[in-house]
């Protein structure tokens, strides 16, 4: 069933004794650049989960490097660092609110998993050692990753952790209540106006359903869904809103440049939604995310780099930007690993065919 995982010599390649580097300039890493934590957040879950079919030293050793990575970025002030400079210097007194959710989400899959007891030992320190700077985020989509961190180890039968689950519960009502202020009958979104990763904000409540089923989660998760594949698709085509000018309320959305990382939540959050809820809609969503990759997108162009598994940076208005940087990379590969591991991949095969 996993035969066709891409490769990771791309991955590979953008990863030094430190950790995953930034950016890259075309197919190479660009040094100076330096290093994120939530890069390396991202290297290490895709890591973990493909450790249940991987279970090699190779596999070991990746992991090893980005959980000693987030080891490392731990900050004696509050949270963890994000910026670290190629000379491995910390570049900030404090990391931003989405490296927070990053880190506790990629640490919350390290626990839930098979990994030796001392990695998922850390993982638990290290979460711990971070609750009081999770309960003062205000970044919504930090607070979703929060939430999604929480379903891993709910379902992964974590019960001695009730202090986790109680900021978890608070960043899911805080995303309902965004959606409320913000809520217009053209506009069901959470903000006013669409940014990155959109698709994190459905996708944690979609999370928060399964766990808390009498709330009104799943409602707010399947509108928003809904909105957000409404506004993404043009044509049967995955369209996400650009980065150059983003998408506020009453204005056009900006058509470029589109950032791979939205195609890698959309799918996330279409799985989720189909597998966890049956939300049959969620399945073209996730295929049209997927496929955006592969070429079906607006300029017809493929973005991934299959010889050597890695991703360009993103869609331009006169083409694709030839750098293949570590998010654009990792976009690419969970993609392609929730493809071939999905439970319901025979019916996403047949709906493709």
């Amino acid at each position: 069933m996993f035969h066709d995982i891409p490769t990771l010599d791309h991955f590979d390649r953008m990863t030094d004794s430190t950790g995953i580097i930034q950016h890259g300039i075309y197919n190479l890493p660009r040094r100076e650049s330096g290093y994120t934590t939530d890069d390396n957040a991202r290297a290490l879950r895709l890591c973990v989960w493909l450790w249940s079919v991987q279970s090699d030293e190779r596999m070991l050793r990746r992991i090893s490097c980005y959980l000693s990575f987030l080891e490392h970025a731990r900050c004696p002030v509050r949270g963890f660092h994000n910026f670290l400079s190629y000379q491995r210097d910390w570049l900030d007194a404090a990391g931003t609110g989405d490296c927070q959710g990053q880190a506790v989400l990629a640490l919350a899959e390290v626990m839930a998993s098979d990994l030796p007891d001392g990695y998922r030992a850390l993982a638990r320190e290290l979460i711990k050692s971070v609750l009081p700077t999770l309960a003062e985020l205000r970044s919504l989509r930090a607070q979703a990753y929060v939430i999604q961190a929480w379903a891993q180890l709910w379902r992964a039968g974590v019960t001695d952790f009730g202090s986790f689950e109680e900021v978890s519960r608070l960043a899911a009502d805080r995303l309902v209540d965004c959606y409320h202020r913000s809520h217009r009958s053209d506009w069901l979104w959470f903000e006013s106006r669409m940014t990155y990763a959109n698709a994190v904000l459905p996708h944690a409540l979609f999370d928060a359903a399964q766990i808390w089923p009498q709330s009104e989660y799943r409602s707010v998760a399947e509108s928003s869904f809904r909105f957000l594949d409404h506004v993404t698709t043009t044509n049967d085509t995955f369209c996400p809103v650009g980065n150059r000018d983003w998408y506020s309320r009453g204005e056009e959305k900006s058509p470029f440049d589109q950032q791979p990382v939205e195609a890698s939540t959309m799918a996330s959050a279409a799985l989720a939604g189909l597998e966890l809820h049956g939300i049959e809609e969620c399945r073209p969503a996730f295929l049209r995310a997927h496929q955006w990759f592969h070429g079906r997108n607006v300029l017809g162009l493929p973005l991934a780099d299959e010889k050597y598994g890695g991703c360009f940076d993103g869609l331009q208005e006169n083409g694709v930007n030839q750098n293949q940087g570590a998010e654009s990379t990792i976009a690419y590969l969970w993609t392609e690993w929730l493809r071939v591991s999905a439970k319901s991949m025979h019916e996403l095969q047949r709906a493709n065919t």
